[in-house]
């Protein structure tokens, strides 16, 4: 039998085309069908539940009533009216109504589909209305093939679908149709389904006059879930149990309400409702939306110590089928993410609890979840661990691959020793209740705190001792800073020599022995007669020391002061008596009014004179101590800057030295 049938012959102009497809049912005979087709809304006044649609001003009762038809999408549960709904409107609409399901069809009977509408239309001037069971089950490309169709209004398409339309149905699809949402039936919707079918004598189990004990009727109720049809399948089947053990059903092999039908009496009780039920099969998809929200419900119960609503979430996954193994799984994380170390003990009952279902399986093992959900309901709840791993996360994947500290590396090879690997680390049990104050982190991380415990159970103890040890490595990294000081690039001074400002009342060196009194990191250098090389200024990496000239004796063949004879001693202090004329400090008698801050000029004074021959100095009563006469000043000095080192008897300032920071006598520093 070909899955759509011919088209009717066209009808004479001014006569009414006939539907292609009767939109009440499938042509098969009524006697034979089942009770829930045979019990199908016929008006919108007969059908029951979904009064958030079919209510006065609502969307469908208005489609209804101006016998419009759009394209739809009903989801919901299975047994809430969706088919009957699309032959509702479609009948209302007096459009053809055409109807196949996603599992059994493809791209080729829509192509066919399509060709009838254009047909219908042309022949009978009728729209077309596709109902698409379970379309979910179709794939994108064949999702696609209805695009063009919808969108020129050629067919207009109702899906049904009992998944979210978000995840199993294409966006572009969504689009173009209205997503309705229907509800499974509530309690007096389906006892008002099961009285119909009780009462109506020409669809229904009316001429068997059947009676329902109440506690049948609340089982038939209970075990359908909300699902019209599943009720009216037990309730046949209820029917004819009853019949059948009264003695008064029809001809053995027929149905109830089928041809040769017509006993009358019996009572449907909870036993035989029982017997026909036998075990419902709970509507619950473990890879569709209803295993999520149930595995919601179960986990939100815990998380709020509700031990009553986790045993009933549980309970309903294990009868819809659930794996116990997975329950137990989500628990187990649970115990670390929301009880964590308000009570530790729980992880360990949670892996107790999975080893004791795999020793013993279903249904024993079954207690050891209701036990373990007991337990982490009414565990203390602390997601401090939870959060602590979160934010350590972050910064391992926002700061890069940060190194690790070298005391806490490990050193397995002597390479790795020497470059100093371990050094430095201390190990804990050697230390009074094996604590150490030592850092872990990479020094980027220094002072973060990923793990802020909780005020509730077990872990309320954890906080005083850890903020104590977090409170001590603060300190200690106080000081540590403190001691270091501002951060220095090399050694000694900071600023470059050629920065330096000479002269007394220099700023920039501490303790200058023309302004305050020696430089404090000199150890001093050893003048006079005999001093060693002094080789490496302490100050001034890089700028040889120059020592005072060993063995200084009489200068000969040095003369800068007109007249003046063999200089012995070269003593330069002020008022020395060896050296009548060379005074070169303010307030000289010899030199009135010091000596001139340029080193260009000369001093004044009566013995002060220009000897250009002198080939020692660029000043007259200048010695360069330790150079023979006629070599000039090879040391950066000038005249007494070099000089001025060391003379016998007078040993040299710390410091001052020419090579460094030599000083002429007028107080200008050598450069």
């Amino acid at each position: 039998m070909p899955l759509f049938p011919p088209s009717p012959p066209a009808e004479p102009r001014g006569r009414k085309a006939r539907p292609a497809a009767d939109p009440g049912g499938d042509g098969a005979d009524p006697a034979l069908a089942p009770l829930a087709q045979r019990l199908r809304p016929r008006t919108i006044e007969e059908f029951a539940g979904q009064r958030h649609l079919l209510g006065e001003g609502r969307l469908l009762r208005l489609l209804y009533e101006s016998g419009r038809v759009a394209s739809l999408i009903l989801w919901g549960p299975p047994g809430t009216g969706k088919t009957s709904l699309a032959r509702l409107l479609t009948r209302k609409a007096d459009a053809a109504f055409v109807e196949f399901s996603a599992v059994l069809s493809g791209i080729k009977d829509v192509r066919e589909v399509v060709l009838r509408a254009r047909e219908t239309r042309k022949l009978a001037g009728r729209p077309t209305v596709l109902f698409v069971d379970e379309i979910h089950r179709f794939n994108k490309a064949q999702q696609d093939a209805f695009l063009p169709h919808v969108e020129s209004g050629l067919i207009t398409l109702i899906g049904a679908t009992t998944e979210n339309p978000s995840f199993e149905i294409i966006p572009a699809l969504v689009s173009r149709a209205r997503v309705l949402v229907l509800e499974p039936l509530s309690r007096p919707e389906l006892e008002g389904i099961m009285d119909l079918a009780l009462a109506d004598g020409e669809r229904g189990l009316g001429r068997l006059g059947l009676a329902v004990e109440p506690r049948a009727r609340d089982f038939l109720v209970m075990s359908s879930g909300g699902d019209a049809r599943s009720l009216l399948n037990a309730l046949e089947l209820s029917a004819e149990l009853a019949c059948r053990a009264a003695g008064r059903a029809g001809r053995e092999g027929e149905g109830v309400g089928g041809p040769g039908g017509g006993g009358t009496g019996g009572v449907i009780t909870e036993a035989v409702v029982s017997e026909a039920v036998q075990r419902k099969a709970w509507r619950y998809d473990k890879g569709g939306e209803e295993h999520y929200n149930l595995i919601s419900a179960v986990h939100k119960s815990l998380r709020d110590s509700d031990p009553d609503g986790a045993l009933y979430w549980i309970a309903r996954m294990l009868e819809g089928g659930e794996d116990p193994v997975y329950l137990l799984r989500r628990m187990i994380r649970f115990a670390s993410e929301d009880v964590g170390e308000a009570d530790p003990e729980s992880l360990v009952l949670g892996v107790s609890a999975l080893e004791s279902y795999r020793l013993l399986g279903s249904p024993e093992g079954d207690l050891a979840l209701a036990q373990l959900a007991v337990h982490l309901a009414l565990a203390p709840k602390s997601n401090a661990v939870y959060k602590a791993f979160g934010r350590a996360r972050s910064d391992a994947r926002t700061r890069g691959p940060l190194p690790v500290p070298l005391h806490i590396r490990n050193a397995p090879t002597r390479l790795m020793k020497e470059l100093g690997y371990g050094r430095g680390y201390q190990y804990a049990h050697d230390f009074p209740d094996a604590e150490t104050d030592q850092e872990h982190l990479p020094d980027e991380l220094l002072g973060e705190e990923y793990y802020r415990p909780g005020q509730r159970g077990r872990e309320k103890a954890y906080g005083p001792p850890l903020r104590a040890r977090r409170a001590r490595l603060s300190l200690k990294r106080a000081e540590e800073e403190s001691q270091a000081g501002p951060p220095v690039a090399g050694t000694g001074f900071p600023e470059a020599l050629e920065d330096f400002p000479y002269g007394p009342g220099d700023p920039d060196v501490p303790d200058d022995p023309d302004d305050t009194g020696g430089y404090p990191e000199d150890p001093g250098l050893p003048a006079g007669p005999g001093a060693p090389e002094v080789t490496g200024d302490l100050d001034f990496p890089g700028v040889p020391e120059v020592s005072s000239v060993p063995g200084d004796q009489e200068v000969s063949g040095v003369l800068d002061v007109p007249g003046d004879q063999e200089v012995s001693g070269v003593q330069d202090d002020p008022g020395d008596p060896d050296v009548p004329g060379i005074q070169d400090y303010p307030g000289d008698p010899d030199e009135p009014g010091g000596c001139p801050e340029d080193p260009e000029r000369l001093p004044s004074g009566p013995a002060a004179g220009d000897l250009p021959e002198d080939p020692g100095g660029r000043r007259a009563g200048t010695v360069a101590a330790g150079l023979p006469a006629g070599t000039g000043n090879e040391d950066g000095g000038h005249g007494a800057g070099a000089a001025a080192g060391a003379t016998p008897g007078h040993p040299a300032p710390p410091g001052n030295t020419p090579g460094a920071r030599g000083r002429s006598r007028s107080g200008k520093a050598g450069r």
